[in-house]
């Protein structure tokens, strides 16, 4: 299906998608959220009493991505964490439109990222403690083994070492192959051959969200003040060790704001007596990955950036 054929929901073929959920439902306003490969969104807006709801349509080379966040959200609900978006509706490109498509529950909101500069000190230091809270229900979803998780774990490794080992080992590879500079190569590989006893200290594995960031969390202002409302976004689910999640949401958001990153880990609760060593090495992983990600699809603008913040944290 191609981009052009997934941009097109007219409120007509809206309607005719959400029937099959609420029979009576009167669409009123179809609005695009976001377009690209992978999927684009809409948001369906219908009149009183039927709530708005999110239409996912996926990209042809990306189908696998539906059953995926299908099995993972319906996880979430299993396990009554949240707030997150619950299925209502899943098709393929057999179904009605022949699109591959997901109709789930709209989560009240606006990203954190739009807002977190306008929020008022107390604000921001509850919604982040609200934040880390979250995280650690979802970290509470315990997993049989690691890996990358679709409708199972992936290329499974029965620990965390074997694990991380092989994660390293690809990054690496595919950071020698895009063209990455070998002295950073040679740092993360000497950084590593200190930290990798660290890997055993995780006994097992739990659902890591791999992306709970600013921009997939969401926010709204209440009587009382700018809330946490739900998350959105379990694409890059995994199976790892709680703090693999931690450090890539250190790495991504927390760091660059030291009262931020106080209130998040207030509210996510105690941590293991390794926890800032295993973080560490962990950054380090999520960095190398970014990096290689931006260089496999030809954005060369934050890689400096990147090498700059493993250079940086290879040496401290």
């Amino acid at each position: 299906m191609s981009e052009a054929t997934q941009s097109m929901l007219t409120a007509e073929s809206a309607e005719e998608l959400l029937r099959q959920v609420f029979p009576g439902a009167s669409v009123a306003e179809v609005i695009k959220r976001t377009g690209g490969e992978i999927n684009t969104v809409f948001e369906i807006r219908c009149a009183p009493p039927t709530e708005p709801v999110i239409v996912k349509i996926y990209g042809e080379r990306w189908r696998w991505k539906q059953e995926k966040e299908i099995h993972v959200y319906r996880l979430l609900e299993q396990h009554d964490v949240g707030p997150a978006p619950r299925i209502l509706h899943s098709q393929d490109e057999q179904g009605p439109l022949g699109q591959t498509l997901t109709i789930m529950t709209k989560v009240d909101g606006v990203p954190l990222s739009a807002v977190k500069g306008d929020l008022p000190d107390a604000d921001v230091r509850s919604v982040y403690r609200q934040l880390g809270a979250c995280l650690a229900r979802v970290h509470g979803i315990a997993q049989g083994s690691f890996g990358y998780l679709t409708t199972q774990i992936h290329d499974p490794e029965p620990t965390n070492s074997a694990y991380m080992r092989r994660q390293f080992d690809k990054k690496l590879a595919e950071f020698t192959a895009l063209g990455g500079d070998p002295a950073l190569h040679a740092a993360v590989k000497a950084r590593l051959v200190e930290r990798v006893g660290l890997f055993q200290h995780c006994s097992g594995a739990v659902l890591c969200h791999n992306d709970f960031h600013d921009g997939n969390v969401l926010v709204a202002e209440q009587p009382g003040g700018w809330a946490f409302t739900g998350f959105i976004d379990v694409e890059n689910a995994i199976a790892a060790d709680p703090l693999v999640d931690l450090a890539k949401a250190d790495y991504y958001a927390l760091l660059s704001d030291p009262a931020r990153r106080q209130a998040f880990y207030e509210g996510y609760g105690p941590l293991p007596a390794d926890a800032e060593e295993r973080i560490e090495i962990y950054r380090i992983y999520h960095a190398l990955e970014l990096w290689d990600w931006f260089a496999s699809i030809g954005q060369t603008d934050p890689l400096p950036g990147i090498a700059d913040d493993i250079r940086r944290m290879t040496a401290a």
